[in-house]
């Protein structure tokens, strides 16, 4: 059985939290643009509908992909096959199903954002919730024991997501609710395979996953795009037809660019060494904050209605629960070192 304990290194523990940060400095402005495209409320700008978006967005966060991973130079440490004597990055079976996985996460994180009726808060709490109630799912399919706080954050997760439904001007239109369980599904697979291969105490480890399923992502998006476009999606197939319209390829390189800041800093978060019942809830905090931050913002700026009642009160329960599933990762350590520095020395 997999050690229960927070096993990392000194970098990860400090380093996580600045992850947390940049994700959710990407995430506000990523949900609220998209918001607004899909709106119209733009002035000047006619609405864009969500799957419109996605090939623009698609090939906009492939090149900062390939980007980023060239400019940290971490090309080295994926694995290499040789073709004609050139030595290429070539990820294993399972980081490129994580990567597909990943692809799937991403069109439907940009997609919740765009149905009408249905606001920015109610959908990251349906999404980042369900995820923060699969991670002790995942930690036990893995051999990692789940401990007492675990379970109690999965209770406030759950009164979280029945106080929003409670809301009477909530509703949820089938199309939203197929995204939101393609979501989910797909991070219950990312997560069992980021617990078993990528979550280890060797920095090398975790940036090996993180580079293999990080060239996967986003070419496995524009591959999923293109054959649903072949199969006559009209607003795929006009995203595609219009990805050079100044109009289009602006906003979408724009939203791009921020949803690889999310895939970048959220994989990070999710890649630290610890169970995934402290490293999910640390990235559902970055991401259900900057969706309130975000929706609160545009209430503000725009004229958009501001989050219901319901929405906040569940939104304040998933951050009650991500406290309790914290708060023992942060305080073991603490507690370790002052029992350390109270034990008698020798001598």
């Amino acid at each position: 059985m997999t050690n229960d304990g927070p096993t990392h290194d000194a970098h990860a523990s400090r380093s996580i939290w600045g992850f947390a940060f940049g994700y959710f400095a990407a995430y506000v402005p990523y949900a609220a643009l998209t918001k607004v495209l899909s709106d119209g409320s733009i002035p000047g700008q006619s609405a864009i509908p969500g799957a419109e978006l996605l090939p623009a967005t698609a090939v906009a966060s492939a090149l900062a992909a390939l980007a980023v991973i060239t400019a940290l130079g971490w090309w080295r440490h994926a694995h290499h096959v040789t073709l004609g004597g050139v030595h290429l990055p070539c990820p294993a079976r399972w980081t490129l199903l994580s990567g597909i996985a990943s692809a799937a996460v991403i069109v439907t994180t940009t997609l919740a954002y765009t149905f009408r009726g249905v606001s920015i808060v109610f959908m990251v709490l349906l999404m980042k919730g369900g995820v923060l109630v699969i991670a002790p799912i995942v930690d036990a399919a893995s051999h990692r024991a789940v401990r007492w706080f675990s379970w109690t954050g999965l209770g406030l997760s759950l009164a979280a997501l029945a106080v929003t439904f409670r809301g009477d001007d909530l509703t949820l239109s089938p199309a939203a609710g197929l995204d939101v369980a393609v979501y989910l599904g797909a991070y219950f697979v990312r997560l069992q395979l980021m617990s078993k291969l990528g979550k280890r105490p060797e920095h090398e480890v975790r940036l090996r996953y993180f580079v293999e399923e990080h060239m996967v992502a986003s070419p496995a998006l524009l591959a999923i795009l293109a054959v649903l476009a072949l199969a006559d999606l009209p607003h795929l197939r006009d995203g595609f037809a219009r990805l050079l319209h100044p109009q289009l390829a602006g906003w979408g390189l724009l939203v791009g660019l921020l949803s690889e800041g999310t895939g970048v800093f959220g994989a990070l978060v999710l890649l630290d060494p610890r169970e995934s019942s402290f490293a999910v809830p640390v990235n559902r905090a970055s991401s259900i904050l900057a969706g309130v931050v975000g929706s609160l913002a545009l209430a503000g700026l725009l004229g958009f209605a501001m989050p219901a009642s319901s929405e906040l009160v569940g939104a304040g329960l998933v951050v009650l629960a991500i406290g309790v599933l914290a708060a023992p990762g942060l305080l073991g350590p603490r507690a370790r070192a002052t029992s350390a520095d109270a034990a008698p020395r020798a001598g």
